[in-house]
Order: structure tokens, then sequence, then C-alpha cells
């Protein structure tokens, strides 16, 4: 691991911000899942901001719901959801409490604990694709919805903690369209990463899901 990791632990004052400041941001953070098998420390370097009533891609567009009640919450905590039937995808939650703006951590490099993210992405071919995608991190750290509600800046003894890291330099980083959202949230150019890390995912746009027709 790279000798100036500043593993200063990230404040609620860090998330407390729009989500949009937040967002690229967390770039260079390092994100701790810490569990009985020891600790996997990653470094984010893809993410996409989700601006909560105000924005048609937020699991939160229409309001508040059981599903998405910790997006109302303080800010600082972990919203988990599932996804297809069979992916779990991990977010954090910014902003004032009541907006609902999340941010969804779509890749990173793991730099601490990856002999036990292989077990988990036994598929993956190269350690830089053992979190490349936001199911693909959420596997490898093992991440499902009984971490929703985590309070990431309680301490370094939870499950899930974010350390101050190594922020890229502003030049080094980009942003684009998200990833595989469709309608009036098609074209926000939301979705933020580091340029030429090899951990980040390949952009999709969104594909309209067909009707069948019998």
């Amino acid at each position: 691991m790279e000798k100036c990791l500043d593993r200063t632990p990230l404040t609620r004052d860090f998330f407390d911000r729009s989500v949009l400041d937040v967002a690229p941001d967390l770039l260079g953070r390092v994100l701790v899942r810490t569990s009985e098998e020891g600790p996997i420390e990653l470094r984010l370097t893809e993410v996409e901001a989700y601006a909560g009533e105000v924005d048609p891609g937020s699991h939160a567009f229409r309001g508040r719901t059981p599903r998405n009640s910790v997006m109302f919450g303080p800010p600082g905590h972990s919203y988990v959801y599932f996804t297809y039937g069979m992916w779990h995808c991990l977010n954090l939650v910014c902003g004032p409490e009541g907006t609902a703006s999340g941010i969804l951590l779509r890749a990173g490099e793991i730099r601490v604990g990856a002999e036990a993210a292989r077990k988990r992405r036994f598929s993956a071919r190269h350690d830089r694709e053992l979190a490349k995608g936001p199911a693909r991190l959420a596997t490898a750290l093992d991440v499902d919805r009984a971490l929703n509600g985590v309070d990431v800046v309680a301490g370094p003894l939870g499950p899930l903690s974010v350390l101050h890291g190594t922020p890229p330099t502003p030049d080094q980083v980009r942003s684009g369209p998200r990833t595989g959202v469709g309608g009036d949230g098609a074209h926000q150019p939301w979705r933020f990463w580091i340029e030429g890390d090899p951990t980040v995912s390949p952009y999709r746009a969104h594909v309209p899901r067909r009707r069948r027709t019998s």
C-alpha cells in the first residue's frame, strides 16, 4: 500500500454536503470492510451521484418507502439494495437529513484483503476485476442487506468505514452520463471516475426493456 495513504477516518461533515460535491470527492478514498475474516480495503475509483426526489434516476424520486428509508436519514450511512433478484449494490447517503441523496459505489481497487475477495469473486480473471462494477464490488466486500443503514463514520470498529485515502488530482477526474439510467435522468453527467484507472467499469447506456408480444 502506498506510503502517503492518509488513514484519518472521514467525518459526518464530509457527507453532509451536496451529492454533486461529495461524489467526486469520494474518489481515492478508502472503504474498509471489517469482518471476522479480517479487513478488506478498497480505494474508490468510480461512483455515481443520485439526487433524491429531484432525480428521476434515484430510488427516492417518488418519495419515501420501506426500501429506501435509509436515504432520508442522516448522512454518512450505507444504503444497500438488491437488484435483478441476484445482486446487491452499496451506496453512501449524503446531504442534509431528508434530502435522500446517495452515491452508488461503482468500482474500486482492492489494496488489502484481496485473497478474501477472490474467494467470493472466483470468476475474476485479474485482481483489477474483483470490484469492477457495483455488484462485483458488493460481492467482493461481502455486502448484503444486513449492512443496510450502517453508520460509516461511527468508528473504525464498525463493519464499514471510510478513510481519507489519497484523492486524485483534479485533472485525473472525469465525469459523464450514469450507466444504465434512462428517461429524464439519462444525460446527467453524474458518473465520476479516475481517468485511466484499470478498475473503472465500462460505460453502458440504458437499454429499454422490450415487452413480450406473446
